[in-house]
């Protein structure tokens, strides 16, 4: 049984070598001596069957074509020289000073030269049955010398030339190789991995394997090399495959430790930790703190812990105490002022807000144009959510929750019913959601607006041909309303001539242009606003010094800050703009004292949305009357400051801008 998986074994090889030939003689270089003691070397019979006047070959069975064809000159028999040696594995080089062409495999060496009738066969001259001539540019030998030379006999029967010689095979040894893990090891602690990447060539598995110097654990750092052998089916064991391996000493925990600035602190004083933590490789990966707050208002002991993590998993862990004594720096909510970052909230009595003195103010009303889409709020059904005809500069507002049941866009269409080309621009654009929490989107779409008006952008032109509908504002439709997600947007637009503008609805994937015709205006809501509104942009200034003592300036109340009138398009109704969402405020603020926090206080419930001032946008989060957000501080003059603003879609008004004195600042 094991000499028959042998002879199949051989045979594989072989005429996996004879189809590969000079490439892989070429390739490999001259073949290491055969080691004859093997028990499974083998002899193998080869054919070449050559055709007089012919280029092709058969070759164990296989087809091959010669460089040339078989020549017959004067009753000899001429072959290419290449594609001789080829086909008998070896290989060939030529010496161009000599003109000598060499084929030499690890039995003999074959030395022909161009015009002589001699060769060397291992070093000893030989006379050949002919001479070696040059056809096309190949050499071509004498036939019969060559297979005299290479061991082979010759048999010719009508034209059939046909040679067999004898190949000496040891089947190929399987081959040892592995892979250690981890790459850095440390002595006593790290549990070693081997990978076996071994190969066999025979489709058996290994039945034996040799190990020297392998631990799983080494127990002390240097350098130690690991051997591996394997042994197939045939008892033939593959050379060894060594791995240094580099082991480092035992790696330690790191050392938690931290202190501070000073040994003592006030209450409202800020803290400074400084973390003092150290590790034997620098390699310390995380360093969490607990209870080391920036500032306490309580006097006593805190304890503060610092844990720290290597990267190896070590941790260690300190625990001090910071003293706070009863002297008072600043109490907590005069450090709040100071130092709350703009855009987050302090807290501030909801009651006290409305006791402060109103600040009252005229509203200029700025010739300009407003669509708000925003009714109906909660989309049910595909169709048209907004229809009119509008020339010159515009604001759209959107503002929309998707409750259809499944995934749809919205697109802004603009149709030309003019018989010349209108040329229309998009510029200011902001955009919120599509997003589940409608705090979310409103905050979103209020600061990208702003950002985008304060930096001016260029215009983005367009034509629309006579009779033609195109889509306007592709960013509004580019990410598709899920169900229950909301998305709220500001565009500022311009044509110069009259256009249709639609807001419409549908599915995800439905050509909005090809489905126009086939849609209907959607009912209002009864509840929410939608309708094109004049003088939509409002600009207030107030010479009056603030800051002095606490102040408050309400927005959106309706009374001072009265909503705008307009028409609902579609229907032909009276709207007012409930909350003023989609105007657009400028506010100058000519006087304000130095060391005065302006802060955004909530009237009426939860407000998300942004503001420009002096130029930055700043946003603001709040969910009730008890919380303020930051705007802006003043320093040690007077200044100006301007507000642009818009009421986010979504929030609740009125919203009240407080002046609120900060406390001097105390060392």
């Amino acid at each position: 049984m094991k000499s028959l998986k042998w002879m199949l074994i051989v045979s594989f090889l072989l005429m996996s070598c004879m189809s590969t030939g000079a490439q892989n003689a070429s390739a490999a270089g001259f073949a290491a001596p055969i080691d004859m003691s093997n028990a499974n070397v083998a002899n193998v019979t080869n054919r070449l069957d050559l055709t007089m006047g012919s280029a092709n070959m058969v070759h164990n069975g296989a087809a091959y074509k010669s460089a040339q064809p078989v020549a017959n000159i004067d009753g000899r028999t001429f072959i290419p020289f290449s594609s001789i040696a080829a086909r008998y594995g070896y290989a060939i080089s030529y010496d161009a000073k000599k003109k000598e062409s060499t084929a030499k495999n690890d039995k003999h060496e074959l030395v022909f030269k161009i015009g002589s009738g001699y060769a060397h066969r291992d070093g000893v001259l030989t006379q050949l049955t002919g001479v070696p001539y040059i056809s096309n540019g190949y050499l071509m030998v004498p036939l019969r010398s060559w297979g005299e030379m290479a061991d082979s006999t010759i048999a010719v029967v009508g034209k059939t030339i046909t040679l067999k010689w004898t190949t000496v095979v040891i089947p190929p040894k399987p081959k040892a190789n592995f892979e250690v893990q981890p790459a850095e090891i440390y002595a006593g602690q790290t549990v070693v991995s081997y990978i076996d990447h071994s190969t066999n060539p025979t489709p058996y598995p290994f039945v034996d394997e040799r190990w020297e110097g392998k631990m799983d654990v080494f127990p002390e750092p240097g350098t130690y090399v690991v051997t591996h052998q394997v042994e197939d089916t045939d008892g033939v064991w593959s050379e060894p495959y060594s791995v240094t391996v580099t082991v480092k000493a035992p790696n330690m925990p790191p050392v938690a430790d931290f202190t501070t600035e000073k040994s003592q602190y006030r209450i409202g004083e800020d803290v400074n930790y400084i973390d003092l933590s150290t590790d034997d490789e620098n390699a310390i990966v995380r360093a969490t703190f607990t209870g080391n707050d920036k500032v306490f208002f309580e006097p006593g002991e805190h304890s503060v812990t610092l844990v720290v993590e290597d990267a190896h998993g070590l941790t260690s862990t300190v625990t001090k105490t910071v003293t706070v004594t009863n002297e008072v720096l600043y109490t907590k909510d005069e450090y709040n002022r100071l130092n709350t970052k703009v855009g987050s909230n302090i807290a501030i009595d909801g009651a006290s807000v409305p006791q402060m003195p109103a600040i009252g103010y005229t509203i200029n009303s700025v010739r300009s144009q407003l669509v708000r889409s925003n009714s109906p709020e909660t989309l049910i059904r595909e169709g048209i959510a907004y229809d009119a005809q509008i020339t010159g500069q515009v604001r759209f507002m959107f503002h929309n929750v998707n409750k259809i049941g499944y995934p749809v866009r919205m697109y802004l269409l603009a149709t030309n019913n003019n018989s010349t080309t209108v040329n229309v621009n998009t510029s200011s654009f902001g955009i919120g959601g599509p997003d589940p929490t409608v705090a979310n989107v409103a905050k979103m779409s209020t600061a990208r607006y702003l950002a985008s008006v304060s930096s001016n952008p260029s215009p983005r032109w367009m034509t629309v041909k006579p009779h033609q509908t195109v889509e306007i504002l592709p960013e509004l439709s580019k990410v598709p309303m899920k169900l229950s997600e909301v998305l709220s947007a500001y565009a500022d637009i311009f044509s110069d001539q009259e256009l249709q503008y639609r807001v419409v609805v549908v599915a995800s994937g439905t050509n909005p242009i090809t489905a126009l015709p086939n849609l209907t205006v959607m009912p209002r809501d009864g509840i929410h606003v939608r309708g094109t509104f004049n003088n939509a942009d409002r600009t207030i200034e107030i010479n009056d010094t603030l800051g002095d003592t606490e102040q408050r300036i309400v927005i959106g109340d309706k009374t001072v800050d009265k909503y705008l009138d307009g028409i609902d398009d579609t229907t032909g109704e009276l709207q007012y703009n409930t909350g003023n969402f989609g105007t657009m405020y400028r506010m100058h603020l000519s006087h304000v004292s130095p060391h005065t926090l302006i802060a955004l206080n909530p009237r009426g419930g939860i407000y998300t949305g942004s503001f420009l001032v002096n130029g930055q946008v700043v946003s603001a989060s709040l969910m009730n009357n008890t919380q303020a957000a930051v705007l802006y501080r003043t320093g040690y003059t007077e200044e100006a400051v301007d507000l642009v603003f818009t009421l986010a879609g979504g929030s609740n008004l009125p919203v009240a801008l407080t002046f609120l004195k900060l406390p001097e600042i105390r060392w």
